[in-house]
Formats: structure tokens, C-alpha cells, sequence
């Protein structure tokens, strides 16, 4: 159940319960694709940086180490010792990510795996049950992420399959839920708008997956190389038309300054693998923007990655010795910059959330971009 706490214009600040406990939001998702964080970061790790929910990934769960597998271990949660929110996306991505490896047909999609080639189906129904074996708290619908640029006529008949995929989903995962033996039988369900670029095709499929009473709304198919104007005039086209008694989800969204742009145009959650992704190759956000650790200027840096972070990073560790780490290849050089960049964005949200309940969102905001920005 979606409350809203406070309401600003667009912006809102709500909670968000869930069987797995509340989540204050807006907020940030830490990705742990197959149920763990690339860069040695532990799920108690998590905890201490201020992760209020995790996602991890349907398809390649199924793939390795199989949800049957976590099933009789006891679902995602104890698999891998989390007992707070989980979020599983449906495998719908891959749809996108994979368009080599797969054929899409009304009854699901035709995969070869990326992993040893071998043929995988998965449709509305198998991607319902992966997530069932998995126990997440929150599943999300099957669906396509359309490539961009794609024509109108593609996105048109794309959407209606995604709509229909969605019925698909609803009625399966209700049958899940009655089972016994299902692992979490009040597992939630998000819908997911698609549409491309086009605005009209998003407002309708909108208007459409709203009389669902579905837990939760996702915008699905941004970041997929639109340019950051045309992602924010899709947030700002379809928000409106999305139920607003329910929690709103920018999928794969983004770097910091798109985060303010979203919440300020009504979205609460988000997620992305960049603060992840970026800190194993060195790049670590800071409150002066972002730096690259390996530069040469920072071979004698007594400073934290960033002066004033609490992170367990920077409470303990030089620039300088970072640096060091990742010049001799050591794995602690990973795990130091993805701590901190987690916990950089896991602050953030927190802030924003402050500013939101300070009545001070739009200075918090402007304050934040304009020192980006410099």
C-alpha cells in the first residue's frame, strides 16, 4: 500500500508498504543482478550503507543459478540472507538487450541463452512463475522494451502485446499467490507503461494498464539512448495519467542530476547499475561531481574520495591509496568504490527526502546541480 506523505507540485514523498517492511521514497534501488552487487559488496554491507530495497534479475536468476534451485533454498530473501524489499524485474529487458538471441511471438519470447547458447522460453506465465520461485516482493509484468529509434506502426502493435502480456501476468500471478508452497503468497505486482518516444502511444497505454489496480506503475523503455530532454518530456507526458495513489517507477534511471529531474516530475523509485558499474572502473561520484580515481593527480591525495562522506570508505581510506589499489589491480579497489558510490546515492535520496519534508525540494535541487554542474 502506497501512502502519500507530503506533496509538493509534482513531487511526493510517500511509503510504501510491503510484506518485507516500509520503503520511504523516493527512492533508489542497489541492483544486484544475480542476487548479489558486482564488486564484492555483501548484502550486511548493504545495511550499512542505507539500501532500502534490492533488485535483482528474473532472467538471469533463471539461468544460473536457477530459480528452482533458490526456491528450495528458501526463496531470494534467505538465499541470500536479505530481509528486507526485493525487487525482480521480468526478464523483459533482455527482450531489448538480447534482440540477437531472441524471437519475440505472442505467446512470450525464444531466447538463446547468453551464457551457452541453449534455447529458453520464457513468456507472461514462466516469467510469473521464476519470480513466484524467487519469492521477490515486488515481481514486474513481462513485457518488451522497444529499441530506439523504432517506427510508430512497430511501437503500436509492441505496446498492445505488452497489454496483453500484462492480463497474462495479473491472472497467473494470482494463481501463484492462492498455492500453497509459494514461498511469499502476497507477492506485488508493478505494470509496466511502454511506448517508445511517441507520447500519444505512452498516455493511452497509460490510461489503459490504470484501471488495472495493479500495486505499482513503471515507466519501462527510457535510457535505451534517447536524448535526456526527450526522456524528461516522456516523464512529464505520462506521469499525469498513471494513478497517483500508487508508487511510480522510472526503470534504469540514472545519474544523480536525472534523479532530481524525475522527482521533481512525480517519480519514487528508481534504479540503475551505473553507481555500481562506474565505481569498479574508478569513477566515483562526489559533491563536486564526478572524478576518475586513476588520475595521475591523485597519486599523493591524503583526501577521502569525497570530504564529509560517511561512507565506511571514506571514513577509513586515501585517494591516494585507492588509486594505489587499482593500479596493482587489487579486488579491495572494487569493492571501495562501489561502497561508496551506493552510498552516495542511497544519501542522496535520503536528502532528497529531507528536503521534501523541509518544504525545501527546488533550492536542495538547484544547490545540487549547479555544484554538479560546475
Amino acid at each position: 500500500m502506497y501512502k502519500l506523505l507530503k506533496k509538493s507540485g509534482k513531487v511526493r514523498r510517500g511509503e510504501f508498504t510491503t510484506p518485507h517492511g516500509v520503503i520511504q521514497t523516493p527512492v533508489f534501488m542497489n541492483v544486484g543482478t544475480l542476487a548479489v552487487i558486482k564488486g564484492a559488496v555483501s548484502t550486511m554491507d548493504l545495511k550499512e550503507i542505507g539500501c532500502q530495497v534490492e533488485l535483482s534479475n528474473t532472467y538471469h536468476l533463471h539461468l544460473r543459478p536457477s530459480d528452482k534451485v533458490v526456491k528450495k533454498m528458501g526463496g531470494l530473501h534467505k538465499f541470500m540472507n536479505w530481509d528486507r524489499p526485493i525487487l525482480t524485474d521480468s526478464g523483459g529487458f533482455q527482450v531489448f538487450s538480447l534482440s540477437k538471441m531472441r524471437k519475440i511471438k505472442e505467446e512470450g519470447v525464444y531466447f538463446n541463452s547468453h551464457i551457452d547458447g541453449k534455447k529458453i522460453f520464457m513468456g507472461p506465465e514462466e516469467s510469473m512463475q521464476i519470480q513466484s520461485n524467487l519469492g521477490s516482493t515486488i515481481a514486474m509484468a513481462f513485457d518488451e522494451c522497444v529499441p530506439n529509434p523504432s517506427t510508430k506502426e512497430y511501437v503500436v502493435d509492441s505496446v498492445a502485446r505488452t497489454t496483453r502480456w500484462l492480463d497474462r501476468c495479473m491472472v497467473e500471478m494470482d494463481r501463484l499467490n492462492s498455492l500453497e508452497g509459494t514461498i511469499n503468497n502476497k507477492q506485488m505486482l508493478f505494470g509496466i507503461n511502454q511506448g517508445g518516444t511517441y507520447s500519444d502511444i505512452r498516455i493511452e497505454h497509460a490510461k489503459t494498464i490504470s484501471k488495472l489496480d495493479l500495486d505499482g506503475y513503471a515507466i519501462g523503455g527510457l535510457a535505451v539512448g534517447e536524448s535526456h530532454e526527450e526522456m524528461y518530456r516522456i516523464i512529464d507526458a505520462v506521469v499525469p495519467h498513471l494513478p497517483q495513489d500508487k508508487p511510480i517507477y522510472l526503470m534504469g534511471v540514472g545519474y544523480p542530476i536525472n534523479i532530481l529531474e524525475a522527482v521533481s516530475r512525480g517519480v519514487d523509485f528508481f534504479d540503475c547499475v551505473l553507481p555500481a558499474r562506474n565505481g569498479r572502473h574508478g569513477n566515483v561520484f562526489t559533491s563536486d561531481g564526478r572524478i576518475n580515481i586513476m588520475n595521475a593527480k591523485f597519486e599523493l591525495d591524503s583526501n577521502p574520495i569525497d570530504v564529509g562522506c560517511q561512507c565506511p570508505t571514506c571514513k577509513n581510506y586515501t585517494r591516494a591509496y585507492i588509486r594505489h589499489l587499482f593500479k596493482a589491480k587489487e579486488m579491495l579497489a572494487m569493492r571501495l568504490c562501489v561502497l561508496h558510490n551506493l552510498y552516495f546515492y542511497n544519501k542522496l535520496m535520503q536528502d532528497i527526502r529531507d528536503a521534501i519534508d523541509n518544504d525545501c525540494f527546488e533550492e536542495f535541487k538547484a544547490e545540487k546541480i549547479a555544484a554538479w554542474n560546475e
